[in-house]
């Protein structure tokens, strides 16, 4: 099971996105072990559990609490190193200043 139920009253209080916590739950309750140790997932076709569908929503779960946040204001790199959208835009463009 996941570390936490979707329900409000189980989620933890440093939760700061409801969102994403919910939908990391539901993906992760969703990948659970059976008895063989394969997850049950029919996306995951048999995959040796922990899958890579529970991990991630491990990741995002802890994510969603306030103490995974940056405190530096800087942007992080993704998880799989790409580096986040800069203040440039998706397509390169120049973002006016508003100063």
């Amino acid at each position: 099971m996941s570390e936490a139920s979707t329900d409000r009253a189980d989620r933890p209080a440093e939760v700061t996105d409801p969102l994403l916590w919910g939908l990391a739950t539901a993906v992760a309750d969703a990948h659970q072990a059976d008895e063989d140790g394969a997850c049950v997932s029919p996306s995951c076709v048999g995959a040796a559990w922990p899958c890579a569908a529970w991990n991630n929503a491990q990741e995002a779960m802890h994510a969603a609490r306030a103490a995974a946040r940056p405190t530096t204001g800087a942007l992080p790199a993704t998880s799989h190193g790409t580096q986040p959208v800069s203040a440039a835009g998706r397509d390169g463009a120049a973002v006016a200043s508003a100063a």
